[in-house]
């Protein structure tokens, strides 16, 4: 999640209360699966114990599902997952010392996984600080982010995001043109229309809105993977009643409020190993 963003959900919490790079393969046999993680903090588990401490400025944890994944199958694995990452950070330096993404992905690649696009053009995690704020401002009545920004989140996606995922998707398979590419949706953050104004400081007719702005990332996502040959690893049904909005030990990402994770709109421990089940699955891993 971009500092920016991280600052206005730091805000947002602090008006509701008063209202990097692990780049060596691991050790394993010349036969092992050749398996590179990519993606943002999603695939970083930004926030999730423990940290890697070879990759502070990325926020990476070694509890995150590409981990979870490599210690399952035996994987020679290598992980570049780097919180805030952007499709952009695939091709250039996300920051000092941190190479391109793609410069861990070779074509004797065999799997390739990430979760990637959430980011760019601060358009589908940026809404959730900024339709917090909102919904304070009303104390969560109305739908005020609606209001104030109507279209333009999914507009962007659509225009924006879902042409850079195509690009970034197919740049991997270039560079592994043999391996299998997988790229996970994003698991819900909200429910479906009713929300928790005392753990995320969504007004009540943002909750449906902000769904739909999710839903539009994840069908970009879905038809990039089509549009290049890829994996799409759907998560909207596995991931229904474990949102923000649920109870601890049923929710996979954690509010903004009342939560456990510093890093907050994330994935949980939980959540990290719901989605590499899921992606084991989709991917027919053992």
């Amino acid at each position: 999640m971009p500092r920016r963003t991280l600052a206005t959900l730091a805000a947002v919490a602090a008006l509701a209360a008063t209202a990097g790079t692990s780049t060596a393969p691991s050790q394993a046999s010349t036969s092992a699966l050749r398996y590179v993680a990519l993606g943002d903090s999603y695939s970083a588990a930004s926030g999730v114990l423990p940290p890697d401490p070879s990759s502070p400025s990325c926020a990476r944890s070694t509890a995150n599902y590409p981990h979870l994944i490599a210690a399952r199958t035996g994987a020679a694995f290598t992980d570049v997952t780097c919180g805030a990452a952007q499709t952009k950070d695939f091709f250039t330096g996300q920051y000092p010392g941190v190479a391109p993404q793609l410069d861990a992905v070779h074509r004797r690649t065999q799997l390739v996984t990430m979760t990637i696009g959430g980011n760019d053009n601060n358009t589908f995690v940026g809404a959730i600080a900024e339709c917090g704020a909102a919904g304070l401002s009303t104390l969560g009545q109305g739908s005020p982010c609606q209001d104030t920004y109507g279209s333009s989140f999914v507009r962007d996606i659509r225009q924006k995001t879902y042409p850079a995922l195509v690009k970034t998707l197919r740049a991997v398979r270039h560079k592994a043109p043999h391996a299998t590419v997988a790229i996970l949706g994003y698991p819900w953050i909200l429910p479906k229309t009713v929300g928790c104004f005392d753990k995320m400081p969504v007004a009540s007719g943002d909750v449906p809105y902000l769904r739909h702005v999710e839903a539009t990332l994840n069908n970009a996502v879905r038809r990039a993977a089509a549009a290049t040959g890829s994996t799409y690893v759907n998560l909207s049904r596995v991931s229904e009643g474990h949102d923000a909005c649920q109870k601890m030990g049923v929710r996979w990402v954690e509010p903004v409020l009342q939560g456990t994770n510093p890093v907050v709109v994330h994935p949980n421990a939980l959540g990290e190993k719901h989605l590499a089940k899921r992606a084991m699955k989709v991917l027919h891993l053992r």
